[in-house]
């Protein structure tokens, strides 16, 4: 058993933090709605703290999920954020997807107080986050930090792998990002040919997906998407966030995301015409 707190409690936290407690661990929650964490409590069990620092003060190891760098600044820098309540040795983990350059930075203002940092954002979406299946591709510079935490993710995450120091999970969230925006843009293309076509969708489907045009998404969403239902879990405006931390960082290495820079624009083009909790499936509304 391990002590640890989480703060924010939304799609993915909720059910992430569940399962520590299902785990066995001691659990402290903070949402910055207070309603939502005394409702999971209610549910869970656990207890629910006023602030990130006291969730830090009780806590070895000390989750966040939230929304975007702004965010996480704040819970941990902020304050009454966590950094204000760690003690030396406890471990900073932070799920969000951010910036690279944030992770860096947070990193080395962490290692200033003794408390050692993590970036972990993750993939699965939140079907991945209910069912404890989760992949988590890591950042850190502490290696007996990564291990304690390696441990306890296991009571969310199928797959944890430490891809290098800090700022390398956010790196690698950012290629995950990259494929699959470029994976649901050449699907939707693919799908509006075919209406246009005059195939029979159904069984078009049936055909290519046991060939190489196969993917998660074509499995997942390729029927929805036709029937435009997009109320799943990973929405447009998280999206464009993501790719445009992809572009940032594309611009402080000197990559070329041509492909991206363009996907992310018929992005904005979706959230422009109100579809910012659409599921990113949706970029086949440009097309049909």
């Amino acid at each position: 058993m391990v002590r640890v707190g989480f703060i924010g409690l939304g799609t993915m936290g909720a059910p992430m933090a569940g399962h520590l407690v299902r785990a066995g661990h001691e659990v402290s929650v903070h949402n910055r709605t207070a309603s939502r964490a005394a409702e999971w409590a209610d549910v869970h069990g656990g207890k629910v703290a006023s602030s990130p620092a006291e969730v830090a003060a009780e806590a070895d190891v000390v989750f966040l999920c939230v929304g975007d760098d702004p965010d996480v600044r704040e819970v941990i820098l902020g304050p009454d954020g966590a950094l204000e309540g760690a003690r030396p040795g406890t471990i900073v983990v932070d799920h969000t997807t951010t910036s690279a350059r944030l992770a860096r930075e947070l990193s080395a203002t962490c290692a200033t107080r003794g408390v050692a940092f993590i970036d972990a954002p993750v993939s699965g979406g939140q079907s991945g986050a209910e069912s404890g299946t989760l992949s988590v591709m890591g950042g850190a510079d502490d290696d007996a930090a990564w291990a304690t935490f390696a441990g306890v993710a296991e009571a969310y995450a199928r797959t944890v792998v430490r891809i290098g120091g800090a700022g390398a999970g956010q790196t690698a969230k950012m290629v995950n990002q990259i494929c699959i925006a470029g994976v649901i843009e050449s699907l939707a293309e693919g799908l509006a040919f075919a209406r246009r076509a005059g195939l029979d969708t159904d069984a078009l489907l049936v055909a290519i997906s046991g060939g190489a045009a196969r993917s998660w998404q074509m499995e997942n969403r390729a029927a929805t998407m036709l029937e435009g239902r997009f109320d799943f879990g990973f929405a447009v405006e998280w999206m464009v966030k993501d790719l445009g931390h992809c572009l940032e960082e594309a611009g402080l290495i000197g990559a070329n995301l041509p492909s991206t820079e363009r996907i992310l624009g018929w992005y904005r083009e979706v959230l422009a015409a109100g579809g910012s909790r659409l599921d990113t499936s949706s970029l086949i509304t440009r097309l049909l």
